[in-house]
C-alpha cells in the first residue's frame, strides 16, 4: 500500500473566510477537498478523479491551524482513502475513485 502525507495551513486572509462565518470562521469542506484533490493529482499524475465516493467532516478547521492530509492507495490502484488530521483530531475522511488519464503512462 502506497501512502502520501502533506501538512498545510490556511491563513485567515484566505478569501473563503469572508462569508464562512464572520463571527466564527471555519474552513469550508470544499476547500479541504480542493487540497485533497491537488495533493492526490500531484502524487498520482497518471490518473484523474472519477468519483468522490465518500466524505465525512468530523471536526471544524479554523484559520491558521496546521492540518495534514494522508492519502492511502488500497490494493486497487484506483481506490484512494484520505484522512485530514489536526494533531490527534480527525477532521475529515473519505474515499476517491480514480480513472486513467488518457495518454498517460500507468505503473
Amino acid at each position: 500500500m502506497l501512502e502520501n502525507k502533506q501538512t498545510y495551513c490556511i491563513e485567515a486572509t484566505h478569501p473563503c473566510f469572508a462569508g464562512h462565518f464572520p463571527d466564527n470562521p471555519i474552513v469550508p469542506g470544499v476547500i479541504i477537498l480542493t487540497f485533497v484533490q491537488q495533493q492526490l493529482l500531484a502524487w498520482l499524475p497518471a490518473y484523474q478523479i472519477n468519483t468522490l465516493a465518500q466524505a465525512k467532516f468530523l471536526h471544524p478547521l479554523h484559520p491558521g491551524e496546521d492540518f495534514s492530509i494522508q492519502l492511502k492507495q488500497s490494493s486497487s490502484v484506483k481506490n484512494i482513502k484520505f484522512s485530514c488530521t489536526r494533531g490527534t483530531d480527525v477532521l475529515a475522511t473519505g474515499s476517491i475513485m480514480l480513472q486513467n488519464l488518457p495518454g498517460a503512462k500507468h505503473e
